[in-house]
């Protein structure tokens, strides 16, 4: 397949040269997102469709998304309900049975219709081999979608290793167990697939969560966003507890009110489990007017803030989750030309190289000098947000990822290249 032309525009791939997967038919489980909300899952399945296959999702409704049943560009997408936002074990095994029982019936429900070639499971939770276990004997390939590292994320969540940090290390190995092939967002992930999951190196492919710059669009700044004040400090991403989100309070807080900055605003576009906490966090610190929360919001909200932002941070932690995960956040940033701060962890470090600054780990304050030393540089945020853009253009946008994309499937498939 030639690439040389797809890698060199920015146009979303609609028809993939030789067709590679011509007549075959796979099915995506992805849990946590519905598509194509989920921007990782909704690329492949376009993708996949572009290289001629056939493609079916099964995912939970959302917001915006409630249709059981819809076909979009080609896609056709089975939605199930959850019960819950799931909080605490009662709360997670809930949600985790009511997805099984309705992935593995809406499966079925698929497979008497056409016969699928290969089942594509996306983490999390490590559960969806369990859907793809009968399909086996049937003669289904299982391709698993490495985006998250659950030890790690329940770790760092509950700073502990007990029962259920072992059962989920248990999971993930029966997870690569089960799999023919597993594609991974980065190179730290394909390191546990091979020394933690025990897959042959060969199978294990680096498929990266690239932009689609075909979507991503600088648009005209929109002043609004900045409150009156002369600087915006920009952040894109779920409102979680692992998201170090109050570190990003505690900068702002030294920023405004230790360092007296009144000219810098704080826009955060995102929801999740700890918005309303986050809220809270922020008034009790006497930031409401300084830090404005868009909760979940729609691509044209998302663009105005990107666009309009002088720096973009990201605040997760240092730990061994974060260490090894690749933030779509990060990405975002460089897509749309925009310096960043973040604290120093491999993965970030990989992607961004010299468009971010790096503080020093887990310290809001040099969090915060680190974002003022920026906004001080117009000419240092200019050159910076440069490098992203054309590292990302150059190297690390969807369309870099075709490539290994299609190597996976061909491997799973058994076709040759």
């Amino acid at each position: 397949m030639a690439t040389a032309s797809l890698e060199a525009s920015h146009e979303f791939p609609t028809h993939i040269e030789g067709q590679p997967l011509k007549g075959r038919h796979v099915l995506i489980v992805v849990e946590n997102l519905p598509l194509p909300f989920d921007r990782r899952v909704w690329q492949e399945a376009r993708t996949l469709k572009a290289a001629g296959a056939q493609v079916s999702v099964i995912c939970p409704t959302g917001k915006d998304y409630t249709k059981r049943y819809e076909e979009i560009d080609g896609v056709h997408i089975y939605r199930h309900p959850l019960p819950l936002d799931a909080a605490g074990a009662w709360g997670y095994l809930l949600e985790y049975g009511a997805a099984l029982f309705w992935e593995t019936a809406l499966a079925w429900k698929i497979f008497a219709k056409k016969r699928f070639d290969v089942i594509q499971g996306c983490n999390p939770p490590d559960l969806i081999f369990l859907v793809a276990l009968p399909f086996r004997a049937l003669g289904v390939k299982f391709m698993f979608d490495h985006h998250d590292i659950n030890p790690e994320l329940y770790e760092a969540k509950f700073n502990k290793r007990n029962f259920f940090w072992k059962l989920m290390v248990k999971l993930e190995r029966w997870t690569f167990k089960t799999a023919s092939v597993s594609m991974a967002t980065n190179q730290s992930y394909r390191k546990i697939a091979v020394e933690r999951g025990g897959m042959d190196p060969d199978r294990v492919f680096v498929v990266r969560s690239g932009p689609d710059l075909s979507r991503l669009k600088q648009v005209a700044p929109v002043a609004a966003w900045k409150n009156g004040r002369q600087y915006m400090v920009g952040y894109v991403g779920v409102m979680g507890d692992q998201e170090g989100i109050d570190l990003l309070l505690d900068a702002a807080e030294h920023i405004v009110h230790t360092l007296g900055r009144e000219d810098v605003q704080f826009c955060l576009v995102g929801g999740g489990p700890s918005l309303a906490g986050l809220k809270e966090m922020a008034e009790q610190k006497g930031l409401s007017d300084y830090v404005t929360f868009t909760g979940r919001a729609p691509d044209k909200d998302l663009f105005e803030v990107l666009s309009t932002m002088d720096v973009g941070v990201n605040p997760d932690r240092v730990n061994a989750m974060n260490d090894k995960s690749t933030m779509n956040k990060i990405m975002e940033y460089m897509a749309l030309g925009k310096p960043m701060v973040q604290f120093d962890v491999v993965e970030g470090r990989f992607s961004a190289q010299d468009a971010s600054l790096y503080a020093k780990a887990n310290d809001a304050v040099d969090l915060a000098d680190k974002i003022l030393e920026l906004l001080a540089d117009p000419a240092r945020r200019e050159e910076m947000g440069a490098y992203g853009r054309k590292r990302v253009e150059n190297e690390l946008s969807w369309n870099h990822q075709v490539e290994p994309l299609m190597d996976a499937y061909c491997k799973i498939l058994d076709i040759a290249r």
